[in-house]
């Protein structure tokens, strides 16, 4: 493992991204702190335990995201018991379809919550946290859905659309005051484990260069938290090769 860097936290550590993300920055030498709903702290515990295994440091917490007094508690109890935070990535999904005309006001809601409001709360929390000490780096997961809309996806659309908004407008305020903003459009399949439940053929288009490797995502998170200070706004357009030749 690399020189220790600080603590990054990755708010919403599943099964693909997620945890490739907090591998990748813990072998950059982060002390990461990783969450997930409570109710798969099992799961990530065991991605924790990865890391420790590999010579990194992580700590797994079982938040919601979407309540803004744990996360306000979660930011205060890392800052207290772990250690500055350096790099925060907001990289919950919500990814859902349904139709605009069976899209209720349930789904809607909560996609928001999950995919926007959840992301506002971590972006106004690193920002309490960064500001004072003026230096910092905040990424956010974007997905195609960001930047144009599709049949079917008019909730996570929108949520999605807001969530890059919100990331834009602290760029340009928090900018100023040394802090990093930067929103990552992936504009493409990523293999993972929701992708091989609806899918046959990942391992060909693998081959093919034709979908994404998490792990190589995750490689441009490390970039961007990397980039000086000057580079205060930013938004990364992440596809697959043949896509974006």
């Amino acid at each position: 493992m690399a020189e220790q860097k600080g603590v990054c936290l990755v708010v919403g550590v599943g099964d693909g991204l997620g945890s490739a993300l907090a591998r990748a920055f813990a072998a950059e030498g982060h002390i990461v702190c990783m969450t997930r709903r409570a109710r798969n702290l099992d799961d990530l515990k065991k991605v924790e335990a990865q890391i420790r295994e590999a010579g990194g440091a992580a700590h797994a917490y079982g938040v919601d995201a979407r309540s803004e007094d744990e996360m306000a508690a979660l930011f205060e109890t890392i800052e207290r018991d772990v250690g500055p935070l350096e790099v925060v990535v907001f990289n919950i999904g919500a990814n859902v379809r349904f139709g605009i005309r069976e899209t209720t006001a349930r789904v809607f809601t909560k996609v928001w919550e999950m995919a926007c409001f959840a992301g506002f709360l971590a972006g106004r929390e690193a920002a309490k946290a960064m500001v004072p000490r003026g230096r910092g780096t905040i990424l956010f997961t974007g997905a195609t859905a960001s930047v144009r809309g599709r049949d079917g996806f008019a909730a996570f659309a929108s949520a999605k659309h807001g969530l890059r908004a919100v990331a834009q407008s602290m760029a340009r305020e928090l900018g100023p005051q040394g802090i990093h903003v930067a929103h990552v459009v992936i504009d493409g399949a990523v293999d993972g484990v929701f992708i091989r439940s609806n899918r046959d053929n990942v391992d060909d288009l693998l081959a093919d260069d034709a979908i994404l490797r998490p792990e190589d995502i995750a490689q441009n998170y490390v970039a961007l938290s990397k980039q000086p200070r000057s580079a205060w706004t930013h938004e990364l357009d992440v596809r697959p090769w043949k896509e974006a030749w």
